[in-house]
């Protein structure tokens, strides 16, 4: 995502200036500390734009997948797949076995996600060997659809008017036809194809769709920041599935 690389390359080059503002650093060309201060006020200037730059909106045109179904337009998005050695079964087995603790780095990065607080059971807290999607479809998401062997879709909402306040029995069409302003919607799941002869293709996508310019441009500046280490849980979230299918194949 390119706002997210100018974010995080903005704050490589203000964390530069900085530091040669009090001892420039000359193997970067870097000989006088006036220089390490226009390099610092350029790379935060980068920052500030790439953080409110506006979000594009997409829209799906001829829905394929669950996902198009429940969120055909979006701003934000994210997109990894993996070929696996394995039926569809198996895969989605898998899919909805894995725990948190199978994830590399998954505890560390939610941790400095919730920036260290202990907080509820959550997607971002989940419990030891318990399946990581059953955690968050029994707190703060909702399954939307399932099904077996194809795909798994799950959403949630990631900004509400304040003092809002969820109705009773929430539901995926409610989920579907929420436009109401001052929300954001996030969606994502899991798609399972064939990939040849006993081999499957897993593919992930998240999106989120903000219903009004002022949710969109407050979340873009904070999905910019969070995005690499969003690809990267979902990327490792798909090594654990590939391990955990082909390791039951081997056994």
């Amino acid at each position: 995502m390119v706002p997210s690389g100018f974010v995080y390359l903005g704050l490589i080059a203000a964390g530069v200036g900085a530091v040669s503002v009090l001892a420039p650093l000359a193997f970067l060309g870097i000989r006088r500390r006036v220089t390490g201060l226009i390099v610092m006020a350029v790379g935060a200037a980068v920052v500030l734009v790439a953080l409110v730059l506006p979000a594009r909106e997409s829209r799906v045109d001829r829905p394929v997948s669950r996902l198009d179904h429940f969120m055909p337009a979006y701003q934000f998005s994210e997109l990894h797949s993996t070929r696996i050695k394995g039926s569809r079964d198996r895969v989605y087995w898998a899919i909805r076995s894995v725990t948190a603790d199978e994830i590399p780095l998954f505890r560390t990065l939610t941790g400095i996600r919730r920036m260290g607080r202990p907080g509820p059971e959550s997607i971002l807290n989940a419990p030891e060997k318990m399946p990581i999607l059953d955690v968050a479809t029994r707190t703060s998401f909702l399954l939307l659809a399932d099904e077996p062997a194809r795909e798994i879709v799950i959403g949630t909402l990631v900004a509400a008017p304040p003092g809002w306040r969820p109705p009773a029995g929430p539901s995926p069409e409610g989920f579907r036809t929420l436009r109401d302003p001052g929300f954001a919607l996030a969606a994502m799941n899991f798609r399972v194809e064939d990939a040849g002869p006993d081999a499957s293709t897993v593919t992930t996508e998240t999106r989120v769709y903000a219903t009004d310019a002022p949710t969109r441009r407050r979340f873009a500046g904070y999905w910019r920041v969070i995005y690499p280490g969003s690809a990267l849980i979902r990327r490792m979230w798909l090594g654990a599935i590939k391990h955990r299918a082909e390791s039951r194949a081997r056994a």
